[in-house]
């Protein structure tokens, strides 16, 4: 049996009900001044007791407004879900345009195909500008902002091709200071579980890698995965061990990579720290859960999505971005594993 949807209220119900005209009600319903106190009160009470909600659709159609912004991240569905980085940036990004009373709409592009659709969405005016993290540097998608003219900022250094403002760390110089804390310790044998190297932060913290070993690199101890995970990390860590079973110090581009490198290494039989010293990245819940827990690099993920999200706002009120890019600090976190 077919069934009606319920009437919506609209503003002339308001106004029958508080006894006001519908220009009043609209004046009070857009924040506009020249209203009694007692017409607004009225109107207040009026909206409760009809059950009256504003017409989000209808007034973004009359603004050229969606009043949403797009949170773009360019990783396979499972590992938006498992890599904490990506919520904490995602939370901070959330708390900052929730507070500017804007709605925030995940996209995850996990395919060439969810690119052209992402591009597709994204023309039709569905979300009045956008944060994007994990942009490889080859991304058709970043173009895309240029022709569309959406406001946006990228989380991570973006290809020297594309002029959108951004958020980040020194990953080079991270990189390098986890490593020298490495070599600090005594280890001579040190490889790397290279990831991510078709972006900025895979690529930055493998030179800051070779910058600390300098004679002392060896490409034969770098093993090279395509995504920050943990399954990588594990398997990473065994080709490693084929390759050289005398290695005594890893860096892992990631915490849930040294995580998976941990597991391996229980699993050859070997001690962390006694017989190999590990280091992570990124200071995230898999460092501390961790056994033992992981040395790492402490990024602030939170704060590089509310940075984001305060440089789309600005973009926003029609404030000019600085296209040279906001750099957070990092510092290193001395915890068991090295």
């Amino acid at each position: 049996m077919a069934t009606t949807r319920p009437r919506r209220a609209t503003i002339r119900d308001v106004a029958l009900e508080a006894g006001v005209s519908r220009g009043t009600v609209s004046r009070v319903l857009n924040g506009e001044p020249y209203v009694s106190a007692e017409a607004r009160i009225a109107i207040e009470r009026a909206i409760a007791s009809v059950g009256y909600v504003p017409n989000t659709a209808a007034r973004n159609l009359a603004t050229q407004r969606s009043r949403a912004v797009g949170f773009l991240v360019h990783e396979p569905h499972a590992l938006f879900l498992e890599d904490p980085n990506i919520g904490a940036i995602l939370l901070g990004a959330n708390r900052v345009l929730s507070g500017a009373d804007l709605q925030m709409v995940s996209l995850v592009i996990d395919s060439e195909r969810d690119s052209r659709r992402v591009e597709r969405y994204l023309s039709g005016g569905f979300v009045d500008g956008a944060v994007i993290v994990s942009a490889r540097q080859e991304d058709s998608l970043l173009s895309a902002f240029g022709r569309l003219s959406i406001p946006a900022t990228i989380v991570g250094r973006p290809p020297a091709s594309v002029r959108v403002p951004w958020v980040g760390i020194d990953n080079r110089g991270a990189a390098r200071a986890i490593t020298e804390h490495l070599v600090g310790t005594g280890r001579r044998r040190i490889g790397m579980l290279a990831v991510a190297l078709d972006r900025d932060s895979g690529a930055d913290r493998l030179a800051g890698f070779r910058d600390a070993m300098g004679d002392r690199f060896d490409p034969d101890l770098v093993v090279e995965r395509p995504l920050y995970e943990y399954t990588a990390g594990r398997s990473a860590m065994e080709e490693l061990l084929e390759r050289d079973p005398t290695v005594d110090g890893v860096f892992a581009a990631s915490d849930a990579v040294a995580a998976g490198a941990l597991d391996a290494l229980r699993a050859a039989g070997r001690v962390v720290p006694d017989d190999v010293g590990v280091v992570g990245f990124d200071d995230s819940s898999w460092a501390q859960r961790s056994q033992p827990q992981l040395t790492t690099v402490h990024q602030p993920a939170r704060l590089l999505g509310e940075r984001a999200a305060e440089s789309v706002l600005a973009q926003l009120r029609g404030e000019e971005p600085s296209l040279d890019g906001t750099i957070l600090e990092t510092h290193v976190v001395v915890r068991g594993s090295a």
